[in-house]
């Protein structure tokens, strides 16, 4: 889980009640259906408008990668590449085609299945740069309809706004209902700030923040593919990939394998 989002979540919720509380306000003073309805109801039109059905549809499922965390780490990844190559330059290239039917990760167990096949380095190359390319062109589209929902909400809130402007002038001859009325209108420009800089904008960047990360470990593993294939030294190859960490990555590398160390000094 990415506790982070839901931290980021929690917490903003209760700024936002902890600040209507602290203001003498009411909470159900910022309730109000029709605003609601002229807000979400609008903002998703027009995201429709601008996209596919099935794009909004899809983008359900990218959504929930804000709340999670990627399963293996770089390090572990690595290890895993470094592992292979050594079997690779013990047993040959075919020796490993037994390990790919356990590899959970797409991308490493059917590159590797190339390398196995036989298939030329250029090729492999390219299959792997067009995954990648693919990935991000999916992941971009999510990305788009977040930032597109963070633009077009608060436009629908002034909409809401403006409606309500036009019901306050209409009631301008009782003055007991200007402050209520002109209450309302402003809840619509509340709720469309809210969901734009609260919700879609947020989540848009953690997308793009993930997709990132994503793409930098498969280029990780592309550069690993070609190197195993090539026959690469084991040890080269490690150094090649670490190059790819992050500084907190590598330093927690360096202590997993002086804590080995230490054990294997222990033990003998």
């Amino acid at each position: 889980m990415d506790f982070g989002t839901i931290l980021g979540l929690v917490l903003g919720v209760f700024c936002l009640v902890i600040s209507v509380v602290i203001g003498e306000g009411e909470l159900t003073s910022y309730l109000h259906l029709p605003s609601a309805f002229v807000t979400i109801g609008g903002g998703l039109c027009s995201t429709l408008i601008n996209f596919r059905l099935k794009d909004l549809i899809s983008v359900l499922k990218v959504t929930k990668k804000v709340f999670t965390d990627k399963a293996s780490s770089a390090n572990e990844t690595i290890a895993m590449l470094v592992k292979l190559s050594e079997k690779t330059r013990r047993e040959g290239l075919l020796s490993i085609e037994p390990e790919l039917e356990q590899m959970e990760d797409p991308f490493i167990k059917q590159s590797l299945q190339l390398v196995v096949d036989g298939i030329e380095s250029e090729t492999i190359k390219d299959f792997m740069d067009t995954e990648i390319e693919n990935m991000q062109a999916r992941h971009g589209k999510g990305q788009a309809i977040f930032n597109m929902m963070g633009a077009i909400f608060p436009a629908w809130g002034m909409i809401g706004t403006l409606l309500g402007l036009i019901n306050l002038l209409l009631k301008l001859d009782d003055p007991a209902q200007i402050g209520p009325s002109m209450s309302v209108a402003l809840v619509t420009t509340f709720y469309g700030s809210i969901l734009a800089n609260f919700i879609c904008i947020p989540i848009a960047g953690k997308l793009k923040m993930k997709s990132d990360e994503e793409v930098h470990q498969k280029e990780m593993i592309a550069e690993a593919v070609i190197s195993i294939q090539a026959g690469e030294n084991p040890k080269m190859l490690e150094q090649k990939l670490k190059i790819f960490l992050t500084p907190e990555e590598r330093a927690q590398d360096i202590k997993e394998k002086e804590e080995e160390a230490a054990d294997s000094t222990v033990s003998a």
